[in-house]
């Protein structure tokens, strides 16, 4: 598989209901991969990729790779359309090797995204909501070029989960609210949850997406 990733499979037998995460900026693999045995009481199969670009962030010294994104994000050049499509195809071609390669349930998957990484989630599930119509979009947002160039879909069977901390000082929570109005007006089925907390998720935040998801997948 050409995307490093990280694995959690559930006890017994598969095929098992498949969850697949997608860190945020700077992260890892590992990341996301924590939540796996306290969501769904553990019981989901968690694929969780890295992304593709290696990224230096700490440059006294020379500098050392500390992290990985999903596509080029400062605050001076926003991501481009192109660089998010190349990023969403990467994504997708990992999914379906990953689907050949581990025990998928496939009538139960789901996608998942942090930050950065929700941004894949958003362009994976509303793209092709009868193959991954559950969503949960953790401190994100749905970008306005990504939701112009979707395929003309019935969104209808799509639930999505909208977290977001109410301190988020990395991305706002008006641009989580947008995005939670963008996928009702897509037809989709909406979560919007909001929290005491910064960009990150909290102990509220994970127990109401462990709910969720148990609800939907497990």
């Amino acid at each position: 598989m050409k995307l490093t990733h990280a694995l959690y499979e559930p006890g017994g037998d598969g095929p098992f209901p498949t969850l697949f995460a997608f860190h945020g900026y700077g992260s890892n693999a590992l990341d996301l991969l924590g939540l796996a045995p306290h969501v769904a009481r553990g019981r989901l199969l968690v694929i969780a990729a890295e992304g593709p670009d290696e990224l230096v962030l700490d440059t006294v010294g020379g500098g050392s790779p500390r992290g990985f994104g999903w596509f080029p994000l400062t605050l001076a050049n926003p991501p481009t359309p192109l660089a998010v499509a190349s990023a969403v195809a990467r994504a997708r071609e990992f999914v379906d090797e990953a689907m050949a390669r581990y025990p998928v349930d496939r009538g139960r998957v789901g996608v998942l995204g942090f930050s950065q990484g929700g941004v894949v989630a958003y362009a994976l599930a509303l793209s092709a909501p009868d193959r991954f119509p559950t969503l949960a979009a953790l401190s994100s947002w749905l970008p306005d070029d990504l939701a112009a160039s979707l395929p003309a879909v019935d969104r209808s069977r799509l639930s999505a989960l909208v977290q977001h901390g109410r301190r988020d000082e990395v991305i706002a929570p008006a641009r989580g609210r947008a995005s939670a109005e963008k996928l009702r007006a897509f037809g989709a089925e909406v979560t919007l949850r909001e929290y005491d907390m910064a960009h990150e998720v909290g102990a509220r935040s994970l127990a109401d997406l462990s709910a969720w998801l148990e609800e939907r997948l497990g």
